[in-house]
């Protein structure tokens, strides 16, 4: 049988297991569009702009576990899409992005909107190819599906000429299904790994990371709790591990708990799975250093290439994490005695996790975060994109269902409200929360229209202190009493919910918070809370402008 080269992709991303796609429309894939629309497999969403389109495929990437798949047109629309791709790059998570390309014959010329996409994205994604020969549709296909699932999992970018996608008569069959290569640990490994932890006497896991899943975090949790070894997470991977471990010691990144902070300097073993060790969990570099003398580490990741790349490794083992975790779990000969430690640092996460009960300002959000955990569900997934506002859900929140974190480690604004509306669709029965402060919000925010579009149940709260919070912060340190362009003028973001068709509320204190966070609760569909805070308040490890300007 023959087909067009269009129906044929549709096909392929149909045999690898493709159940949604985020858009953009553009002239320039047409015909993947009209393929889409007789595709029942694939749910085509339709986006109001491209960085929302990127940034609602790597998070659903993220929680599926298999490519998140975007489709834009060419020059402004692969641009503008190029933050999910870095995104999707930094967190270690499957994405394909496909870009309508313009004609092969008016490629070099500068055409309307061309740009050198293999060249482009090359930097930052794992693979970026162009598909010019239709016939070669399977193959391109199965190839970025397997390259976005496989090692450290990212992103992979394909650019479809225009012309190529409008040719017919295409015999080409379509490629079965790829798997990710499981790779499990050999005994004599496993071996060494055990004798060494057993060597240890302050020995610290930091897990999370590349093809962490569900099955990864049960049997390491076993595994952990059964010796009494303390587990820290690294930045944004704190569902990881279930809060409720009795060996869950917190998580890395900035602002940490200082005692955490301190065991992990002080650790003589680190055992890593799944993390990269990267800027933010170690703190520049400088909490865990990249030499980290009188430390051993044994680093598990399942990418070779992570291996040694950045850190000296005492022990490299390259080995699929959740296959690694049920090693772990289920060796029964170890001569690992049983350490104190994990109780030790689970006591002091709960003490670091716990709310105050006094309040500080007026809407005070560390007693707004506990209304929080008492109002919403304990498995709610919580989106949020980038500024100080989300430090005190990395504090106060437990993440106890899995996937229950959607936040970029790469420290993108705007993820926020995309990633919430793509945990919407893909989990519809669980709470869905969109946390974002106003200058983060205003970069992806009208993304409620797709919310709205679709009849999504999302939850936003808005933290609003009229400021680039994070930079002011860097400002003040830097340059105490001398603030410069970031300053903010907002809109009524409770209207502007309303205007979508959803509930708005402000709230200027934490009666009305927790009033309005209440009355949300009752409600479905869009609901955002419009909170006031005050800029004094600034870190939820305590910075205050008053202190860093020394008054």
């Amino acid at each position: 049988m023959t087909t067009t080269a269009a129906r044929l992709l549709v096909d392929c991303l149909v045999e690898q297991g493709a159940s949604r796609a985020f858009t953009v429309p553009g002239e320039s894939f047409l015909p993947v569009l009209d393929a889409l629309s007789d595709c029942d497999a694939i749910e085509t969403v339709t986006c109001r702009q491209e960085g929302g389109v990127a940034f609602m495929a790597c998070a659903d990437g993220a929680m599926a576990g298999q490519p998140g798949i975007a489709f834009v047109t060419r020059g402004p629309g692969a641009t503008n899409a190029s933050i999910g791709v870095h995104v999707a790059m930094q967190d270690s998570q499957p994405m394909i992005l496909f870009i309508g390309d313009l004609d092969r014959t008016m490629r070099d010329r500068e055409g309307f909107q061309e740009v050198d996409f293999p060249a482009f994205f090359a930097p930052i994604a794992k693979w970026s190819a162009r598909i010019d020969d239709a016939r070669r549709i399977p193959e391109y296909i199965a190839r970025a599906w397997s390259t976005a699932i496989s090692g450290r999992p990212g992103p992979v970018v394909l650019a479809l000429p225009e012309d190529m996608l409008h040719e017919e008569g295409i015999t080409s069959p379509v490629r079965p299904a790829v798997v990710r290569p499981a790779q499990a640990p050999c005994p004599d490994v496993m071996a060494t790994v055990m004798q060494m932890i057993g060597d240890a006497a302050a020995p610290l896991a930091v897990v999370g990371g590349a093809g962490w899943n569900s099955r990864a975090r049960h049997y390491f949790t076993e595994f952990a709790e059964r010796i009494g070894l303390p587990v820290a997470t690294a930045f944004r991977r704190q569902d990881a591990i279930s809060p409720d471990s009795k060996v869950y010691a917190g998580n890395l990144g900035y602002g940490p708990n200082p005692k955490l902070a301190k065991r992990a300097r002080d650790a003589d073993l680190l055992l890593v799975v799944g993390a990269r060790l990267g800027e933010a969990t170690t703190d520049g570099y400088s909490l865990i250093t990249p030499d980290h003398p009188d430390q051993v580490l044994i680093h598990i990741h399942p990418d070779p290439e992570e291996l040694g790349r950045v850190y000296r490794t005492d022990l490299p083992v390259c080995a699929d994490m959740a296959e690694f975790a049920e090693s772990a779990a289920l060796w029964d000969e170890s001569d690992v005695i049983d350490f104190d430690c994990g109780a030790e640092a689970h006591a002091d996460w709960i003490e670091w996790n716990t709310p105050g009960e006094d309040a500080r300002f007026d809407l005070d959000l560390a007693l707004a975060m506990a209304t929080c955990r008492k109002l919403l569900p304990a498995d709610a997934i919580i989106c949020n994109g980038a500024g100080n506002f989300a430090g005190w859900w990395h504090r106060y929140w437990p993440y106890v269902g899995y996937p229950s974190q959607l936040a970029p480690t790469a420290g993108a604004m705007g993820y926020g409200v995309p990633a919430a509306v793509a945990a919407a669709l893909r989990y519809p029965d669980r709470c869905v929360v969109a946390a974002a402060g106003d200058g983060d919000f205003l970069m992806n925010g009208q993304e409620l229209a797709t919310a709205a579009q679709y009849g999504l149940d999302m939850l936003v709260i808005v933290f609003d202190n009229s400021t680039y919070g994070t930079i002011r912060m860097h400002q003040e340190r830097e340059y105490p009493g001398r603030e410069a362009s970031t300053h903010l003028a907002n809109p009524d973001f409770a209207k502007l919910a309303e205007s979508f068709g959803g509930w708005g509320a402000r709230v200027e204190n934490n009666a009305e918070f927790d009033a309005a966070l209440e009355a949300a609760m009752q409600r479905k569909g869009i609901r955002l809370l419009h909170c006031i805070t005050d800029i004094e308040q600034l870190s939820a490890a305590g910075a205050t402008v008053s202190a860093l300007r020394g008054n």
